[in-house]
C-alpha cells in the first residue's frame, strides 16, 4: 500500500506514518522517496492504533510489537500484552472513579451555587 492508501484506510495523516516509521515502529519499503507498506505494516499499524486508544505508550507498543518474532507462536507477546492490559484496565478503572468523584463534588457545588443565586436574587427583589 501506498502512504496514501494508508491513511485513507485507517484515517491517519501522513505525518503520522512517517513518525511511526521513525520510532521503528513501522518499515515500509523505500523506492527513492516513496514508501510501500506492506500487511505486516498493515497489521503493526492497527495494533499501535488500538493500543493508543487504550492509553498504552509508544515504547510499551514497540516492546510489545517486538515480541512477534520469539519464535514461541506468540506466547510470551500475548502473555506481555495481557499483563500490560491489566495494568492499563487498573488505571482507567481508577481515572474513572476518580472522575465520578470529581463530577458528583461539581454537581454539589453547583446546587449549592444555584440555591445561593436565588437567595440573592430574593433578597434584591425583596
Amino acid at each position: 500500500m501506498t502512504i496514501r492508501e494508508m491513511c485513507d484506510q485507517f484515517e491517519v495523516t501522513p505525518r503520522t506514518l512517517r513518525f511511526y516509521e521513525q520510532k521503528e515502529l513501522l518499515f515500509p519499503i523505500r523506492e527513492g522517496q516513496k514508501r510501500l507498506f506492506t500487511r505486516r505494516d498493515r497489521a503493526r499499524l492497527k495494533l499501535i492504533l488500538r493500543g493508543k486508544r487504550f492509553g498504552f505508550s509508544l515504547e510499551e507498543i514497540r516492546q510489545l510489537l517486538d515480541l512477534y518474532d520469539m519464535g514461541d507462536q506468540q506466547q510470551t507477546q500475548i502473555e506481555r500484552t495481557y499483563e500490560v492490559a491489566q495494568q492499563r484496565l487498573a488505571d482507567m478503572i481508577r481515572q474513572r472513579d476518580d472522575l465520578n468523584a470529581a463530577i458528583a463534588e461539581l454537581q454539589e457545588q453547583m446546587v449549592w451555587g444555584e440555591k445561593m443565586l436565588q437567595q440573592l436574587q430574593h433578597r434584591k427583589a425583596g
